[in-house]
């Protein structure tokens, strides 16, 4: 009987064993896919880059609370052109990323300018001053326009240094502002009061959060813009903190520009070989700044990512290239400090202030 049962519980284990070795095998569990890894700009492509600084300081011109005071009260002030209706803020408009958005602006006598007005956000760290580099500082160009018959026509320095001599608020800030002056309101002074103003306005963007470390500061499409407005060539003339505003070049290098009319630098030097030479622009807050170019002939800034590639380059972009090199374009605009752009409250004038003349 023990014999029988054994047997009996031999051949049982080995069915079992055999049902078993029958049994098809069970998949195996795929392992979940890998994440492709997160897009990174190449550091070797920010060594042409840097942030911008907190102040635009000038060994010429420090900059000082008094002056910028002073400066801020005279870039709002319309007292300051001939028929007291255009002030530096006019054309160079603080609430618009200033600019005033037009193709060229207006001035005295409802005159036009001939080029289109550039924004006054972050110029002082540019090479030169002025679509043709007429003016190396920001404080020698605060003169240009002040004097110019077509913008605020004032008839000359001195009638400038009447006008503000005549208003007692303005003698006390320009004491306040250069007390070591045996003579402050002068028409220097004045243009050193807007230059340290001007050396104030800086825009600070997400761009100078990511060029400090913050690697999280761009989006993915943002670091591949970036990576494209390279690859593209655009860092031939657009690099240092600006993206621009370094160097002239001529526009229409590879493909003639369609305005010949103004020749940009050569109008300056005389010289024939700077025909059509322009200072490069910064391209900062340039999402905000149209129409785009000296001559304000462009609307948007995909056309003018596409002009670029084509004049200055001989490159066609693709939609998707001009999409990439735009989203990250607008990573450069910035933060408008708010209170620098509110137009102050101005010292009253008195019966010796010369009065407005249209003529």
């Amino acid at each position: 009987m023990k014999t029988n049962t054994a047997r009996l519980l031999s051949l049982g284990v080995l069915a079992l064993l055999g049902c078993q070795e029958q049994l098809p095998e069970r998949p195996k569990k795929a392992a979940a896919p890998k994440p492709p890894p997160a897009f990174e700009i190449d550091s070797a492509r920010l060594t042409q880059f840097a942030p911008l600084p907190d102040v635009m300081e000038a060994k010429t011109n420090p900059v000082t609370p008094e002056k910028v005071q002073l400066g801020q009260m005279l870039y709002f002030d319309p007292r300051l052109s001939k028929n007291h209706d255009i002030s530096c803020n006019t054309c160079h408009d603080l609430a618009a990323f200033g600019v005033d958005g037009t193709v060229v602006s207006t001035g005295h006598r409802q005159q036009k300018g001939t080029r289109n007005s550039p924004t006054v956000y972050n110029a002082a760290l540019q090479f030169v001053q002025f679509w043709d580099g007429r003016s190396e500082t920001v404080e020698e160009q605060a003169k240009g326009p002040m004097l110019n018959t077509v913008e605020m026509a004032m008839p000359g320095a001195a009638h400038v240094e009447k006008t503000l001599a005549s208003i007692p608020g303005y003698v006390e800030a320009f004491k306040k502002a250069f007390p070591d002056d045996a003579k402050p309101v002068t028409f220097d002074n004045f243009a050193k009061a807007v230059g340290a103003f001007e050396r104030k306005l800086v825009t600070p963007s997400k761009w100078d959060a990511y060029l400090k470390g913050d690697k999280s500061a761009l989006t993915e499409e943002e670091k591949k813009g970036f990576t494209k407005f390279v690859e593209v060539g655009c860092t031939q003339c657009h690099t240092g903190p600006l993206v621009g505003g370094t160097m002239y070049q001529k526009t229409g290098l590879k493909k003639p520009w369609p305005n010949q009319k103004d020749k940009g630098r050569s109008d300056v030097t005389k010289s024939p070989s700077d025909d059509m030479m322009f200072k490069t622009p910064q391209l900062r807050n340039v999402e905000h700044t149209a129409p785009y170019f000296h001559d304000g002939s462009v609307k948007t800034l995909d056309e003018a990512v596409k002009a670029m590639a084509i004049h200055q380059l001989d490159k066609t972009l693709t939609d998707e290239d001009v999409r990439l090199i735009v989203t990250w374009l607008k990573t450069l605009s910035g933060t408008v400090p708010a209170d620098l752009t509110k137009k102050p409250s101005l010292p009253e004038s008195s019966p010796t202030t010369p009065k407005p003349d249209p003529k």
